[in-house]
């Protein structure tokens, strides 16, 4: 049988020959196919076809295929056997690779071996496998076989080269490659390697791509180093090839020093590679990081990453959404979504590798963490902390950590959000319930900045996610409402505002969320339900929204038995939803002037709905009951007749009345009938007639008919000019010595009058009798009248319980009327001699007149300050007022000509006055204050009380009110900074000198600290960030610049940055207080934050930090309370966050100016830094502490891999670090207090684990480079270490649990100190020279504490013996490195610790 194989192999192998050689002649695409009858069985009498056949494959001619009439493993025993057993072995070998040769030079029979072969059906059940393999992969598994096939094959790889794809759309080389794969044993594979490779330099790019990510599949592991080696080269040579190769490496067993390499060489060759090779490159990114270097990797990779691949492309795809909507088609659509869809594979990647590879999330969170600049904070940064919050649930309270102090560093701002909303919402809509939980858990902070970034969480959410998303973010919101928190129900009725505006038709899929909050009304303060009715009504009654007939039917009920209820609080409820819901209606019917007949009548039924709940309010008649009008021909007011306690007169009037209409505020005689007639007093004939009204009502009267008439008359207030100028009835408020024989009735009747007339004028914008009022305990438990009603009881009182005295100063003589034309004019009265005789005394009561005041003027600021509720708010309008004093006034004579002209100036209590004012509307609006949870079944709504008006206003609108008195600011800040120039001219500085007036010299300075408050809280505005209020930024900016040198309107914004810098920089010279100090500081590094240059202005801010510093401040009565711990604690970081050598600086402060307060008097300063006192010494010495704890943690701890002159650097940087460390630490021996040591435990042990983990890495390999540099730094620290070690000591002595708290943590430290010592000198090959022994316990001083025993007494005084044995025993190799030894073992004998203390 044998010899039958052997003759059919030689004739078919003629034959074969015969026909191979008349098909090469034709293309490979035209070979024959006649030699074979289609579908019938090779009768081929060649050895190679009956060795196949006898061993139980059978061969098939056409496109049939080839069968198995055995089990594959039998197969290639059986055929194994017998070529072994052949008497021509191994030259059978050789005949038998021929005549498979030669059988697949037919292009189908090649395919027919490549293909797997077919089972016979009574064969199938003895098969073991269901998978048959081809017919050449059996081969491949035959040992003898293997060598001759595989070159055999890659001889015919070539021929198809540039023939992907055959007739029958099958891949031909790619078949081929796959024949390779999972071979059970590869008897040659260096030789195949080889091959591989040679093939590979020579192939087509397609097919380099299948051969490449199919080498983990072919190769064994003993090649994996080889092929590695040769995958690096060709990625250095072919770039194309760089995705495959890296899916290879990642898959390959390699050295992990050998994946470094390439991994250094990828992220080199980052920026140019595409985008769609990014999801591939970076996974091999990934899986080559280890703990050691994750870091360091993720560092590089995000800075590399965001810049070059994932913002730029997905801003081109977030600017197709337009286009999609519309549904528009575009030849650049599919790229648009490939470009998303490799950007979501990109994140797919990188969230697999940070779900099973807790290092890699780690290493991510810290590399944000660590990232301190606004500027390098990136779109990515947000996106990655999303990902990781999603997908590691350890991770959460790390990140919430991490976003918390970002947000309040103002690292991570509404521009950033809202870019990466938009960039990446296709990847941020995966996280939706992750980023809703995210945004809940931070509206439950106390800090309003994360408050807010918590609240454009959900903003963002609602806007760019999904149906179902924005569902669960007005469930949200609902649920924040409803939660009674003051802070969570103000945001999220904000958010809710600002989704109805943002997208009214997804908001009114979701209203029936809404209104349901109108079952917890109860919890909600009268502000809060007035932004709910607000939000009910605009989706009720929105003209988009036609079927919203349940809405309305819902509020009018409620209203309506709100309305109807006895109870105060409900009764409010009613009323500010029926005023609230009749705008919308109106509102909405006004914007269209134009309306149809259907959409008229609609109107005219809202008309009628608004006119009804109207009615239910049941509003008073305003004329008759407030004025009263003056018969004719009288020079003077007619008084009212009444049995009064109290002289009636008509004061406060602008003008004389000798007319019939001349009328007067009935004040008086209405505040009488209410407290006298009440209790069974007498009343007047001229209100026995007709209905009182309370007094309360007047000034919300008069606002009502003012904006009522300015809307009919476009703001012309002719009709109802006479009461802007009117008098008053009221009495004598300055009693005198009739005060003390007053009853406790009189006393309040008194003081309710002065609230009211107060009030009436700060409605009607008097601004010149607004009154500073004095206040003393005359009667104790005396409660103002109500001036604001935005509370839900009307029992309120003050915080400060007193009362108010007659003793009454006029504010000026300035005031506002509104004439006919509406224009605004300011002009003094003729009560200038009350004025004068009331606020500017003799000489001789002027002595006690500041002494009253300033006695009394904290408690009055006290009361006014924590009073909102009583007094009437200000409108923003009203601040126009600052114009004045470039209003000139004209003085007409009878025959109306111009007789004289005085220009009318704001007087400094006028002016402070306004600005205060001012400066509370913006922070309230635009840098509201930190949040505070407001304790169970308390008030709520007290924090906003006295802004609700100003809260019904955009933060838009307040900015551009506000931006229009820029130019009247800017001249008082010019005069004040003038003022202060020529009284340090004058005085030589000497504040208290015999000609400053020290009342007038205050209230300057108040002025000056509040424009500078003023201006910082407006160029602070976070909405500057928004593009559409560029324009308000750039408007702004041009006023500032202009008051330096006029200017073009066309000025970039740098310049216009850069001059407005210099002019606020200008006032420094006049700055009279070191809290204006502060607000020009701050004020400055905002304008600075809008620039991209601001190296050079850094250090201008930093260069006038130091001069603030050193500068000699006023002092006031106390000491204490010249210089606040905390103004001086920010002002001194800022100084050390901006100067150029953090080092330096502290170094100069703790070297210099700390000796100088040392030897200086008990109650003097430092002489270099007079801001240096022993008072404020514990704030120098945290802050330095903090920034230099800050400074070191960003030290890189280098590697090994650094050039020398990195190390060199780095070594000598911790040199300093160590030494100002040491100068610190060493000052507690002479500033012992509680603070001070506090201060020193803390971050005394921060900076060791600073030392552990950035600078021992440092000093394991530098060890034996810079031996004394290495010595010397040990040397010192070993010192303060010890020094440490005392504190803890003196903690324990002195039982103070607030100190020894902190005592574990900090021993703890230093024992890992001592072992990582050791480790550095085993590493170094120095182990001997590592002692350790027992430290004693001592204080602060030095002095031992008695308590230790012998023992330890013993083991300390034996450290020298101890480190003079070790220099000498030691031995090795290097007689330098003996030294070394030594060295280094005297350091660790001293630095080790008693562990049983």
């Amino acid at each position: 049988m044998v010899s039958k194989r052997r003759l059919s192999k030689s004739e078919d192998k003629e034959s074969l020959t015969e026909d191979a050689s008349k098909t090469r002649k034709q293309p490979l695409s035209k070979k024959t196919k006649k030699s074979h009858i289609a579908n019938e069985v090779e009768e081929n009498d060649s050895i190679f076809v009956k060795l196949l056949k006898v061993s139980g494959i059978i061969l098939k001619t056409g496109e049939s295929q080839n069968q198995l009439a055995v089990d594959q493993i039998a197969f290639q025993k059986k055929l194994f056997q017998t070529l072994r057993r052949h008497p021509s072995y191994p030259k059978i070998i050789e005949e038998f690779v021929s005549g498979l040769e030669s059988y697949i030079e037919d292009e189908d029979s090649f395919r027919n071996c490549l293909l797997s072969c077919e089972r016979l059906q009574d064969e199938e059940a003895s098969m073991g496998a269901s998978y048959s393999k081809s017919l050449i992969k059996l081969l491949l598994g035959i040992d003898i076989l293997q060598p001759a096939i595989i070159k055999t094959l890659f001889e015919k790889l070539p021929e198809y080269f540039f023939e992907n794809k055959n007739s029958d759309e099958i891949n031909i080389p790619r078949l081929i490659v796959s024949q390779l794969k999972w071979l059970d044993r590869v008897v040659d594979g260096k030789d195949l390697t080889t091959k591989i490779m040679q093939l590979i330099s020579i192939a087509p790019e397609n097919l380099q791509h299948d051969i490449i990510t199919s080498l983990p599949e072919i190769l064994g592991d003993s090649q994996h180093a080889d092929v590695g080696k040769e995958l690096s080269d060709l990625l250095i040579e072919n770039t194309s090839l760089t995705v495959p190769i890296l899916d290879v490496l990642s898959s390959l067993r390699l050295d992990p020093n050998f994946l470094l390499k390439v991994r250094q060489l990828v992220m080199d060759k980052l920026s140019s590679i595409r985008l769609e090779d990014l999801p591939v490159i970076i996974k091999f990114i990934l899986h080559s990081i280890t703990a050691v270097d994750a870091l360091e990797v993720i560092s590089e990779l995000r800075e590399k990453l965001d810049l070059q691949h994932c913002v730029l492309p997905s801003r081109l795809q977030a600017s197709q959404v337009k286009l999609k909507s519309k549904g528009r088609a575009s030849s650049s659509g599919n790229q648009e979504s490939s470009g998303q869809s490799c950007i979501i594979l990109l994140f797919d990647v990188i969230k697999s590798a940070i779900r099973y590879e807790k290092t890699i999330s780690e290493a991510w969170i810290k590399a944000i963490e660590n990232t301190a600049s606004v500027s390098e904070h990136k779109v990515f940064d947000l996106v990655m902390l999303f990902i990781i919050y999603s997908t590691n649930t350890q991770t959460k309270k790390y990140i919430e950590r991490v976003l918390r102090n970002k947000i309040r560093s103002g690292c991570i701002q509404e521009q950033l959000l809202q870019s990466t909303f938009s960039v990446h919402y296709l990847v941020l809509k995966d996280m939706c319930s992750s980023i809703l939980s995210l945004a809940q858990s931070l509206l439950h902070s106390l800090d309003q900045s994360i408050i807010s970034f918590g609240s454009l969480l959900y903003k963002y959410a609602f806007k760019f996610f999904d149906t179902y998303c924005q569902q669960e973010v007005v469930g949200a919101l609902v649920t924040h409402i409803c939660s009674g928190n003051e802070a969570e129900v103000d945001t999220a009725l904000d958010v809710l505002l600002e989704l109805v505006v943002l997208n009214p038709s997804a908001m009114m899929m979701n209203a029936v969320f809404v209104k349901g909050i109108l079952d917890y009304l109860d919890n909600i303060s009268p502000q809060q339900i007035r932004k709910l009715f607000y939000v009910l009504s605009t989706l009720a009654f929105s003209k988009q929204n036609e079927a919203s007939s349940h809405i309305q039917d819902d509020m009018h009920l409620v209203i309506r038995k709100q309305l109807s209820s006895t109870v105060f609080k409900y009764k409010l409820i009613g009323i500010i939803g029926a005023v609230t819901m009749a705008g919308i209606m109106a509102a909405d019917r006004s914007e269209s002037p134009s309306l149809t007949q259907e959409r008229a009548n609609l109107s005219d039924e809202q008309c009628t709905q608004v006119t009804s709940l109207l009615q239910l309010l049941d509003p008073k008649a305003l004329v008759k009951p407030i004025i009263s009008r003056m018969p004719s021909g009288r020079d003077s007011c007619v008084v009212p007749e009444g049995d009064f306690p109290f002289p009636v007169k008509a004061l406060y009037g602008l003008e004389e009345y000798d007319t019939q209409d001349g009328i007067a505020i009935n004040l008086l005689p209405l505040l009488f009938s209410q407290d006298f007639a009440k209790d069974g007093g007498p009343v007047t004939s001229q209100e026995s007639g007709q209905k009182l009204v309370s007094p309360l009502c007047l000034a919300p009267y008069f606002r009502l008919l003012r904006l009522c008439v300015e809307r009919q008359h476009n703001g012309n207030l002719e009709e109802i000019d006479g009461l802007l100028d009117c008098p008053i009835f009221l009495t004598d408020l300055e009693p005198g010595e009739k005060l003390e024989s007053m009853s406790a009735k009189e006393r309040s009747f008194m003081c309710s009058l002065i609230f009211l007339t107060l009030n009436w004028f700060r409605e009607v914008s008097r601004v010149n009798r607004i009154f500073s009022l004095l206040f003393v305990s005359v009667t104790p438990d005396y409660v103002p009248p109500l001036g604001n009603f935005d509370v839900e009881t009307l029992d309120i009182t003050p915080h400060t319980v007193t009362a108010i005295s007659a003793k009454i100063r006029k504010k000026g003589k300035i005031e506002r009327k509104q004439k006919t034309d509406g224009s605004k004019t300011s002009s003094s009265d003729t009560l200038s001699e009350e004025k004068n005789s009331e606020c500017d005394p003799t000489p001789s009561h002027r002595g006690q007149l500041n002494k009253e005041f300033t006695g009394k003027e904290e408690k009055t600021s006290l009361l006014l300050h924590n009073s909102h509720a009583f007094f009437r708010e200000l409108d923003i309008e009203v601040f126009s007022i600052l114009h004045c004093g470039l209003v000139t006034k004209f003085i007409l004579d009878t025959e109306m000509h111009t007789e004289a002209t005085e220009v009318v100036q704001l007087g400094p209590p006028e002016l402070l006055f306004l600005l205060e004012d001012l400066s509370q509307k913006l922070e309230s609006m635009l840098t509201p204050p930190i949040a505070r949870r407001v304790p169970f079944l308390k008030n709520k709504g007290s924090r906003n009380i006295g802004f609700s008006h100003l809260q019904q206003r955009s933060a838009q609108e307040i900015v551009h009110c506000v931006f229009q008195l820029l130019t009247p600011m800017c001249n008082h800040l010019e005069n004040i900074h003038n003022y202060f120039q020529c009284l340090a001219a004058e005085n030589h500085g000497v504040v208290d000198g015999p000609a400053v007036k020290v009342q007038e010299y205050h209230i300057m300075s108040s002025c000056y600290q509040r424009l500078l408050q003023i201006f910082h809280g407006l160029f602070a505005w976070s909405g500057f960030s928004q593009p559409e209020n560029q324009n308000l930024l750039y408007s702004a900016l041009h006023v500032l610049s202009s008051r330096l040198k006029q200017g073009e309107h066309s000025q970039p914004l740098e310049e216009l940055l850069s001059q407005s810098f210099h002019y606020l920089q200008n006032f420094h010279q006049s700055i009279p207080s070191f809290q204006c100090a502060l607000y020009l500081i701050r004020l400055l590094m905002v304008i600075l934050e809008k620039s991209t240059a601001s190296t050079q202005n850094k250090e201008k801010i930093a260069s006038l930090a130091r001069q603030f510093l050193c500068r000699v401040w006023p002092s006031g009565d106390k000491e204490k309370s010249n210089i606040s711990n905390d103004q001086l604690h920010a002002l001194l970081c800022i100084y050390l966050e901006h100067t150029d050598s953090i080092l330096k600086a502290i170094e100069e402060i703790a070297g210099v100016g700390v000796p100088e307060l040392i030897n200086s008097p008990k109650d003097a300063s430092s002489s270099t830094f007079p801001t240096l006192t022993r008072h404020t010494f514990v704030v120098f010495f945290r802050v330095m502490m903090a920034e230099l704890e800050k400074t070191v943690k960003k030290i890189e701890p280098g590697t090994a891999a650094d050039s020398q002159q990195i190390h060199e650097e780095k070594l000598l940087y911790w040199n300093m670090a160590v030494r100002d460390f040491s100068i610190l630490i060493n000052l507690i021996k002479v500033f012992d207090s509680h603070p001070v040591l506090h201060v020193c435990l803390k971050y005394g042990r921060l900076f060791v684990e600073a030392f552990l983990k950035q600078c021992m890495p440092l000093l394991d390999f530098s060890f034996r480079k810079h031996r004394e540099d290495v010595l010397s730094l040990l040397e010192t620290f070993q010192l303060d270490t010890r020094l440490l070690h005392h504190l803890c000591g003196h903690s324990k002595i002195h039982q103070d649990t607030r100190l020894t708290q902190h005592v574990p943590l900090l021993k703890k430290t230093l024992e890992l100190l001592v072992c990582r010592v050791k480790a550095m000198l085993t590493l170094n090959n120095c182990r001997e020279a590592f002692w350790l022994g027992n430290l004693k316990n001592r204080d602060l001083q030095g002095e031992e504490i008695k308590s230790q025993n012998s023992q330890e007494s013993t083991a300390d005084e034996s450290e020298d013996d101890m480190s003079s044995q070790a220099s000498k025993s030691k031995a090795t190799e290097d007689g330098e490195e003996d030294e070394v030894s030594a060295g280094e073992k005297e350091q660790e004998s001293d630095e080790s610790y008693d562990e049983s203390d």
